[in-house]
Formats: structure tokens, sequence, C-alpha cells
């Protein structure tokens, strides 16, 4: 370094020669050695103050870039691809104003402030940085979708085998159209989502159902369409008081904290619908949720409007017991009766009452089970509260009469990354309270064990059984029936890990079924309806996200 220093000193020395800012050579020598002496000390002077001043943009700059890094070990990776191209400006705008015309270094910076147009673009470009990054953590997207091809034995589209009378069906190999949630999200206040500070943000979700019929499908009359709904718009917003930080409250349409059994895809209770309500209150033994929720029936109008039911929804749950956490639920329903108008589904000037009622309900989990979960739960409902969810039974003299029991158990099993099974338990009892109609009755189980080869592959298999006893509704009216159902479904899998959950999964799938005659007729649709069993084989993917 010095060495090169001495080297620079020559231009300056000749230079100040050439202009005769050295004395002649008739001068004494000790004369021209101070002078000499001085103009050194001067260059060196000179030097520092140059080194100081690049140093300390050095400085500046490896803060910003340090300021910079942490911004980015505290954001979320989806932000990563995005910044990118900016965060590449800002280091070649950074590299320039240190490196950039090194020969030029003395001269652009000798006498200036640390604050050079390039430094300005480097703080523009880091503002830019973190406005990409605030917009990335503010939107959200989730969602949910499956979609396949499947074909029955007779050559035609794949049907799926479930029982009359019977709620849900096992899923695996037994789902013959495309589904989809498409959920969108922004975050408007704290969209880094720090647990000490309030937050609040809006959720849309768009539901795409699709018969696998053809391509943009438009056929007459609807048949077969693509169906789009809106199936939440609301607001939740938290952490508003700070003696209850949990404190969630919300107001719109929404799925409203539903229980679901993953293989035949059942909701034991399924509040979604409108309203508003406070959920995850700290109550001290446990958490509180209260919700008012309802719905309405276009097609039933009464001169007070549209029929409508109302719900009062009461929920305590976390609740710290033997072998696990504990919850109870209670809702309280009301329809409004009145008159049928014209443009009803049922005859102009058909009155019918009132009708109120009630449900409860009480549920056991151990989220901490041998690799899995294990819940439990038993609910009993009466009058309009007997289904357990916000949507409306048909009107009538006998709707205060209409009741339900269901008891349900599903559990997840997952002890190693080579094994896991979901067994089910699902019975329900209930009736209509319409005269000559007794109970119906639906008893379910099931299992889907699932081998992993290795993080990739997969076989899973799902046998389940239904017998169902009562009245279903068909093209001819109310019929009664008695019978039961198997269906057993083997599926090959490439999955994204060796949990029972890693999504997203491709699968081909084989399934049969066979079922009692009391069922002939009334399972499998059009190739099967004169017979006991039936088949089917296709491929599906599935994920979540």
């Amino acid at each position: 370094m010095r060495t090169l220093l001495h080297l620079k000193r020559l231009p300056w020395i000749a230079a100040l020669v050439a202009a005769g800012t050295l004395p002649s050579l008739a001068q004494q020598p000790d004369d021209l050695q101070k002078q000499l002496e001085q103009l050194k000390q001067q260059y060196d002077a000179t030097t520092r103050d140059l080194q100081q001043r690049i140093a300390a943009l050095e400085l500046e700059i490896q803060k910003e870039k340090e300021e910079k890094e942490k911004q980015k070990e505290a954001s979320e990776k989806a932000k990563e691809g995005t910044v990118s191209a900016v965060e590449l400006a800002a280091q070649q705008a950074a590299e320039k104003a240190v490196l950039g015309q090194s020969n030029d270094v003395g001269a652009k910076y000798q006498g200036q402030v640390s604050q050079e147009p390039e430094y300005d673009y480097l703080r523009e470009a880091d503002q830019k940085i973190a406005d990409l990054q605030q917009q990335v953590q503010s939107f959200e997207f989730h969602g949910y979708f499956r979609s396949g091809y499947g074909l029955n034995s007779e050559g035609g589209q794949q049907v799926a085998f479930q029982a009359p009378g019977a709620d849900a069906k096992y899923r695996l190999g037994n789902e013959a159209e495309t589904y989809g949630e498409f959920i969108l999200v922004n975050n408007w206040l704290n969209p880094e989502q720090n647990a000490d500070k309030a937050w609040m943000k809006t959720e849309v979700m768009i539901e795409a159902n699709t018969s696998n019929y053809a391509s943009y499908a438009n056929f007459p009359n609807g048949t077969g369409n693509d169906q789009f709904r809106l199936r939440e718009a609301f607001v939740r917003a938290g952490h508003i008081f700070e003696s209850q930080p949990d404190a969630k409250f919300w107001a719109g349409e929404r799925y409203y904290r539903r229980q679901h059994i993953e293989i035949d895809d059942f909701y034991p209770l399924d509040m979604s619908g409108y309203g508003a309500g406070a959920e995850d209150v700290n109550v001290g033994i446990g958490k509180l949720a209260v919700a008012f929720l309802a719905g309405a029936s276009p097609d039933i109008v009464t001169q007070n409007g549209n029929y409508a039911k109302s719900n009062i929804d009461v929920r305590l749950y976390d609740l710290k017991g033997p072998a696990g956490l504990w919850a109870a639920w209670f809702d309280f329903a009301t329809a409004k009766g009145g008159t049928a108008q014209n443009g009803s589904i049922l005859p102009a000037g058909t009155a019918f009452p009132t009708a109120n009622g009630y449900a409860v309900g009480l549920r056991h989990q151990r989220l901490e089970w041998h690799g899995g979960y294990h819940a439990f739960s038993i609910q009993y409902g009466k009058g309009a509260a007997s289904n357990f969810s916000t949507s409306l039974d048909n009107p009538g003299p006998y709707l205060a009469h209409s009741e339900r029991l269901l008891i349900a158990e599903h559990l997840l099993f997952q002890a190693n990354d080579r094994f896991a099974v979901m067994p089910i338990f699902i019975f329900q009892r209930k009736r209509d309270g319409l005269p000559g109609h007794g109970f119906s009755d639906w008893a379910s189980f099931g299992a889907r064990p699932e081998i992993f080869f290795n993080k990739y592959l997969s076989l899973a298999f799902e046998a389940g059984f239904d017998h169902t006893e009562g009245f279903v509704t068909t093209a001819n009216g109310n019929t009664q029936f008695d019978g039961w159902l198997r269906k057993f479904t083997i599926a090959p899998q490439i999955g994204a890990g060796r949990k029972f959950f890693s999504r997203p999964v491709l699968r081909v799938f084989l399934t049969y079924a066979n079922w009692s005659n009391g069922f002939r007729g009334l399972v499998g649709g059009i190739p099967f309806e004169d017979r006991t069993s039936g088949l089917t084989y296709g491929v599906q993917t599935e994920t979540w996200w």
C-alpha cells in the first residue's frame, strides 16, 4: 500500500514542477527538501481524509445491508422471489458507489458528504423492497381442490356409491366430480402478524363444483354446468383488548368452527352461514365463542318476507379434563312462521307456525395421540335446531317435533413414518316429525390405512360399511328402506411426504361396492340400477395449501 502511495506521488510532483510550483534548482537544497516534506505531509493528510470518507461510506452501506438482512429473515418465504430483482439493483448500486470508477474516487468524494446520488438510489431501492415486503405479507392465498376422472365397469362415467339415508359416503376412489375452494385473504392491520399487536383481515372464498362433463360446460337447462358460489366473505379482527389478546371478532359469511371427519367428508357440526360473533375469549377455565348465525330460503315467501332461520350459537371449549380437552355446545334456533305467498314452492295460502328448537353437544379430543389425534362427540337437537346447521328444513306443523341424535368418533394413528390409519364410527338417529314416519337410523364404520414405501410412494386402502333404515325421498315420493352397503378401494399414490395428511397427492384407484337387495335401484345410478354391486376406476389428485 505504501509503495503504491509513493508511486502515486510522482504525478503530483511532476505537475507541481511543470506549473512552476517548485522552486528552481538554483534554490538551496535545504529549502527544496523542506518544501518537498510539506507537500508530502499535505498529500498524506489529503489521502487519509479520502480514505476516512470512503470508509465511512462503506460502513453506512454495510449497516443498510445488515438492516435489510434482518428484515429479510423476519419476512415470509414468499417474498424472496418477489423482491430479488430490486435487491439485485440495490446491490449493484452499492457496488457502484464503492467500487465503480475507482480512478475517480479521490476527485469524486473529496469534500463531499456520503449521500451521493448512488447512495440515494440505494435508499430508494431499500424503500421499494420494504413496500414489496409489506404487500407480500398483506396478501395470502389458500385453498383446496380435488380433480380427476373415472369410468364405471359399463364404460360410462364414474358414479359414486352411497347408501340411501346416509349423510356421507367413503371418499377414496368414490368422488366423481372436480371440487375446489379458493381463499383470498388480505391483512389490513399488522401484516407481519406480530402477536402483541392488533390485526384485521378480510377473507373471501370462491367454491367451484363441476361434474366433469365437459370443459366450459354450457348445457341446456343448466344440467351439468359448472357451479361457482361465494361461500365466505367476512372480516375478522383480533388483539383489540389487551385484557383479551386472543379474542377475535368477526362479521359476514363464513365457515364457522366446523367439525370434520376426513375419510367420509362428513361434518357432524356445521353452523356455517351469515352473522357475527366473538371467539377465543378467555374465561379462565377455557375459551368461549358466541355467534349469531342465520340463513334464508328465497323460494319460500311469506307475508314476512323470505322464510328465515336465526341461531344463537354458544361454545365453551379447550376445557382441560381427564384424558384431553373437552368442549360443550348449545344452539337456540327459531324460524318465523307465516302464510305462503305467490312465487313460493308451497301452494299460496299454506300456513305454517313458527318453529323453535335447541341443540346441545359434548366433544372430547386428544390432539397428541400416537402421532395423530382422537375426537369423540355426542349431540342432540330438537325442532328447528335438529339439523345441526343454519340450513332450513321445509316448514310445516310438524317441524317442531323433529329431532336428531348423533354420535361420532374418529382418530388418526401414526406411530411411525411407514404406516398410518384413520378409523371412524358414526351413529345417527333422526325423525322429521311427520305422522307415520318413525326414526331413520344410520350406522357407519370404516377405516383408511396407508403404507408408505418411501418419501413419495404409498399405497392407500379404504373399507367402509353403512347400514341405514328409514325413509328416503325419491322421484316417486317417500320410500322406506332397510339395507347395507360395503365399499372397498385400493389406490397407489405419489405424495409429498410420509404423513397421512401429506398433500399434494396423485393417485390411481379401483373401487368395488356391493349392497343388499333392499337397496336395489337406490345405489349406483343408471349403470347399476338393477344390480347389487358395481365397479369403478380412475385417477385423481388432491391438495390443499
